[in-house]
């Protein structure tokens, strides 16, 4: 395992490791198995940063489910920005559980686009499930009913989060070099 990382022209040092990364997936996994197992819920994962999380977490899922994907930016370089949908939503979601799947929440305004799209739907119920959260930065209303580690307010990459399209295939979590 690679200490540290240079992704363009930045130094990343490791910071998690792949298996607490793992642990922390089965912990979300085991609580939307106890908590959603007479929903039949609807998982829609935020692409691009949420995908190994998304396939990590519904390996560990074992109630009957389904899985949609939807395309949400809201990063520049290292800067978190104004989200801009994609990839729109396309499932019949009246009525039905909702769990929406992000990487990382920080600011919440990818947060606040989804919500805003969802409610149009008329789900039944909306919840979050997000392997990593940053308190510090996060600056919205919207509950996050699983997290699985809260963070820094610091940049990552690593296991699904880039840095300008680089570094997402990385299987740990590194931090910006200070």
């Amino acid at each position: 395992m690679q200490k540290t990382v240079t992704v363009h022209n930045k130094e990343f040092v490791k910071y998690i490791s792949s298996e607490k990364i793992q642990k922390a997936v089965g912990k979300i996994a085991a609580r939307i198995n106890k908590d959603s197992k007479n929903d039949r819920p609807l998982f829609l994962a935020v692409l691009n940063g949420s995908f190994l999380f998304s396939a990590d977490l519904l390996r560990k899922i074992k109630i009957e489910c389904e899985i949609s994907f939807t395309k949400i930016a809201s990063y520049s370089g290292t800067k978190s920005g104004k989200a801009s949908t994609l990839i729109g939503i396309n499932q019949d979601l009246k009525g039905r559980t909702v769990i929406v799947l992000e990487d990382i929440v920080d600011s919440g305004n990818t947060l606040v686009k989804i919500f805003a799209e969802l409610k149009k739907h008329k789900p039944k119920k909306v919840k979050i499930a997000t392997l990593f959260f940053k308190p510090h930065a996060y600056k919205k209303n919207i509950k996050l009913d699983y997290v699985g580690m809260n963070m820094p307010n610091d940049f990552l990459i690593g296991y699904g989060l880039d840095y300008d399209g680089l570094g997402r295939n990385l299987t740990d979590i590194y931090i910006l070099k200070k």
